[in-house]
């Protein structure tokens, strides 16, 4: 699958705030911008540092509660990696590449890891809903510092 133009995200954004009745803000737009621009998966300080370039005033809080909100809206994905959050604008299905040298999360396309069956029974009381797959290893940057 293919990153979707910013701009299509953004609009598809303004209409889930319309219909859940939600203020369409300049940061909220300003914030989902810089992490549907970007393909690194940012934490919320990478995107705290992009965007004070257009919004000086905004605060790591802001910054922090925007993200939980887009997070909550389903417009963005947050991941859980050692070292803390990673934000994906990619929702769509899809698996990641972990180094585990650098931290670097790389999107991998495979339709053969999307057809594997999610348990329908509920694992000791957890009910799986949805399903991504991490594959860690060493990045071909990290490898190349090693030789």
């Amino acid at each position: 699958m293919h990153y979707k133009k910013v701009d299509q995200r953004i609009q598809e954004f303004e209409e889930i705030c319309r219909q859940e009745g939600i203020p369409v803000t300049m940061q909220r737009r300003v914030i989902l911008e810089a992490v549907l621009k970007r393909k690194d998966h940012p934490t919320a300080d990478q995107i705290y540092e992009e965007v004070q370039e257009q919004i000086p005033q905004l605060s790591r809080t802001t910054i922090y509660r925007v993200l939980d909100a887009l997070v909550e809206l389903g417009v963005i994905r947050r991941m859980q990696q050692t070292g803390g959050a990673r934000f994906d604008g990619k929702v769509d299905r899809h698996h990641h590449l972990v180094c585990i040298r650098c931290g670097k999360i790389i999107d991998l396309e495979d339709t053969a890891l999307d057809k594997l069956s999610v348990p329908r029974r509920k694992l000791k009381g957890f009910k799986i809903d949805n399903f991504s797959v991490h594959f860690s290893g060493i990045c071909s940057d990290c490898q190349k510092e090693e030789d």
